[in-house]
């Protein structure tokens, strides 16, 4: 497993826990991490896809961005007041995806009151149903264009940073 993918997993781990307890908000994200470091975060729902379009352009981000590992997350509700916040980190390189699952609990008002620790597991990529990011895609030429032209207007509002500490030492930092 690739030293990205274990600290997306642990990033993604924090980045829920801020999100459900300090601001009361569990959105759909997606992020990536290339082989430079680069990593690129930002909500699904903002993409107001269907899920054949919303699949196309994740994995056309992926393959444009030379991704070395992704995730997805989401919330999952089991009950009123129980939910379960997920996500899975799918590596390039490895068979397995790392698995992440918190229990959320909010009260009678609907606000989070309480997150459990994240447990994370190890599962086959292959029963995760959004691992075939990598799987090369063929885009027509205007679907390809429509795609990129919709990252250009995505980058300002998505975190972007650089993880790896090869850009550092490129930068003289």
């Amino acid at each position: 497993m690739h030293l990205f993918a274990e600290n997306l997993a642990v990033e993604l781990s924090t980045y829920y826990r801020n999100l459900a307890l300090g601001h009361g908000v569990i959105p759909k994200v997606f992020t990536l991490v290339n082989g430079e470091g680069d990593q690129y975060l930002f909500f699904i729902d903002d993409l107001r896809m269907t899920k054949e379009e919303e699949d196309q352009f994740l994995a056309y981000i992926v393959q444009e961005h030379e991704a070395a590992c992704y995730a997805r997350g989401t919330m999952v509700i089991l009950e009123k007041s129980q939910r379960l916040i997920e996500f899975a980190v799918i590596d390039q390189d490895d068979a397995e995806a790392i698995v992440c699952s918190a229990q959320l609990t909010r009260d009678i008002d609907d606000k989070p009151v309480g997150l459990t620790e994240f447990e994370k597991i190890l599962a086959p990529q292959k029963t995760i149903f959004f691992s075939g990011l990598f799987d090369p895609i063929k885009l027509s030429e205007d679907r390809a264009e429509e795609f990129e032209s919709l990252w250009d207007e995505m980058k300002p509002k998505i975190l972007h940073r650089t993880m790896g500490i090869n850009r550092l030492l490129k930068r003289g930092i």
